[in-house]
């Protein structure tokens, strides 16, 4: 069995209820494997998960320069810029959904959290301009097309406001 197969099984049996069991077994593979950017990044979701938030981050730190790819720093992203915004720390959980966006643009996951930092940050307006942006760009139903150049107006007028240059709301008319 391979490392990644044991960190499967490990995340596979966790209770997000109780993830005392799931740090334990995870510890053994830390110590094993300090530096192995799929054991951080377990370990930091699990800390995550049980709400410890603090030491999740600087697991996920050490995840993100110890190397993940392809979808499992996907996640990480998300994780991470979550966990910033649970701590407070708007601005950087930003800066890392801006990052992370840029490389995964094709993730609605990441432009959601976004909008939940920038909610949480106070900047309601563009929170819910992100979200039309979402809904435009990854809903992909007759209704939703035929009104895309209302919801793409309004999500820019909304988002004028976040500026301070208001503007009149566009009509959902047919287009």
């Amino acid at each position: 069995m391979t490392l990644d197969d044991e960190l499967d099984l490990i995340v596979e049996r966790r209770n997000r209820d109780n993830m005392q069991p799931t740090i334990d077994a995870l510890m053994p593979y830390y110590a094993a494997h300090p530096e192995n950017a799929r054991v951080l990044y377990e370990v930091g979701g699990a800390y995550d998960t049980a709400g410890q938030e603090d030491l999740a981050r600087g697991f996920y730190e050490m995840a993100l320069a110890a190397g993940l790819d392809g979808d499992l720093l996907r996640r990480c992203y998300v994780q991470y810029g979550s966990t910033l915004r649970n701590l407070g720390a708007y601005d950087r959980s930003l800066e890392v959904f801006e990052a992370a966006r840029a490389a995964f643009p094709d993730s609605p996951a990441l432009g959601a959290f976004e909008a939940i930092t920038l909610h949480a940050a106070g900047r309601s307006n563009e929170s819910v301009a992100a979200l039309l942006d979402l809904v435009v760009n990854f809903v992909s139903t007759p209704d939703i097309a035929r009104y895309t150049p209302a919801i793409n107006g309004n999500a820019a007028s909304i988002r004028a406001l976040e500026n301070g240059h208001p503007q009149g709301a566009i009509p959902a008319e047919d287009q």
